[in-house]
């Protein structure tokens, strides 16, 4: 994968959390947590991708539509946990 992938692949996993942090809502601690997990589930939608050899939306090396749904069901995963979880 070469730099301007990564980093393309960062920004938008990054704005995806920070996207999806304004809709739910919360503080800086929330905000943080979301871009972790969005770049986490945004790494694994990607690996996904690459390993079974399914391509949906490829832009250049990123797999754009199977690395943003990943990104987008991890940060619903990591929401549910914290609603549940947080007292």
């Amino acid at each position: 994968m070469t730099l301007p992938a990564l980093l393309f692949g960062l920004v938008i996993a990054l704005l995806t959390g920070a996207l999806y942090h304004a809709a739910r809502g919360g503080g800086g601690g929330r905000l943080l947590a979301f871009m972790v997990v969005s770049v986490v589930g945004f790494t694994a939608g990607q690996a996904l991708g690459v390993f079974t050899g399914w391509e949906i939306y490829k832009f250049g090396w990123l797999d754009i539509g199977m690395a943003a749904p990943g990104s987008l069901l991890l940060l619903i995963l990591a929401d549910w946990l914290d609603q549940r979880y947080s007292a």
